[in-house]
């Protein structure tokens, strides 16, 4: 299978999981109160970096080719969950409407850092 079929499906598979998440324990996301905010962002940083830093592993491709293979993992994420935080209403009708921005914020949160891991990898190939 190539680079960017493996890619773009594990992208599918990682929105179809954070789609899942909010669905069933969004309410348990959006504690109010700063810290749990804080520990969202921290946990979005680290599991997103964690991605990056291991893509070459996970979809077994070389170093140097990480950051195309973020890529290809990170671009449909993006998009879908951009249409899903649009609407967020409509998919999450358990959540305030209000936490889209919040949403949307740590999706991009999540995926630059594992953009910024996978970057790492790749330069120091």
């Amino acid at each position: 299978m190539s680079l960017s079929l493996k890619s773009l499906l594990l992208g599918f598979g990682i929105s179809a999981a954070i789609f899942a998440l909010f669905h069933f324990v969004g309410p348990w996301f959006f504690l109010d109160g700063r810290r749990p905010f804080q520990l969202n962002f921290a946990a979005g940083a680290a599991l997103g970096l964690v991605l990056g830093l291991l893509i070459h592993h996970v979809l077994q491709v070389s170093r140097k080719a990480a950051i195309h293979a973020m890529a290809f993992v990170a671009v449909p994420g993006m998009l879908i969950m951009a249409a899903v935080g649009s609407h967020f209403a409509v998919f999450f009708p358990r959540l305030d409407p209000a936490l889209d921005k919040v949403f949307g914020s740590l999706i991009l949160w999540f995926y630059g850092f594992s953009l910024a891991g996978a970057l790492w990898v790749a330069r120091r190939a």
